[in-house]
């Protein structure tokens, strides 16, 4: 065996191994915790220097379609002064969606449901969102600008 052959069977041998799910819903929930994850990261690097605070918390979805079972998955909150927007996991799968999380504010004591982001869309593999109470929406891709539009409300008026 060459050098080089023995060089890549090693680095071969330190990289992660591809984890193997036992069904598609695993997968999807495995996917589901990264991607929150990565969205965390890029939400962070977005607020850098804007005196908002990020947290991660735990959440407990309960999903019918996925085998009526819960599973746990990072939940993100965004605070600036008494204010609060919540990236709230609710469901694995929906009509024609996976990985569905309410976007809320949280304000003097109430709770509004501002949007739907969701992981997945059809074929798309990009975060996409749409208007809260509205199902019938067109879903549009989620960006940067879309994010500072939906977290507008933490500044008072």
């Amino acid at each position: 065996m060459s050098a080089k052959a023995r060089f890549m069977k090693k680095l071969q041998e330190q990289q992660p191994r591809s984890r193997v799910f036992d069904s598609k819903s695993q997968a999807d929930i495995a996917e589901f915790c990264e991607r929150m994850n990565q969205l965390q990261e890029t939400m962070e690097s977005w607020l850098t220097g804007t005196g908002i605070s990020i947290e991660a918390m735990p959440v407990s979805v309960l999903d019918t379609f996925a085998g009526n079972h819960s599973f746990t998955v990072p939940a993100i909150a965004l605070r600036y002064g008494n204010r609060m927007v919540k990236f709230t996991p609710v469901f694995l799968y929906g009509q024609g969606v996976t990985g569905g999380i309410e976007v809320t504010l949280c304000s003097d004591g109430r709770i509004t449901p501002l949007y739907r982001l969701f992981m997945r869309s059809g074929e798309d593999a990009n975060w996409s969102f749409s208007t809260f109470g509205r199902p019938a929406a067109p879903r549009t891709v989620f960006s940067e600008n879309a994010f500072f539009d939906m977290i507008s409300v933490l500044l008072p008026e």
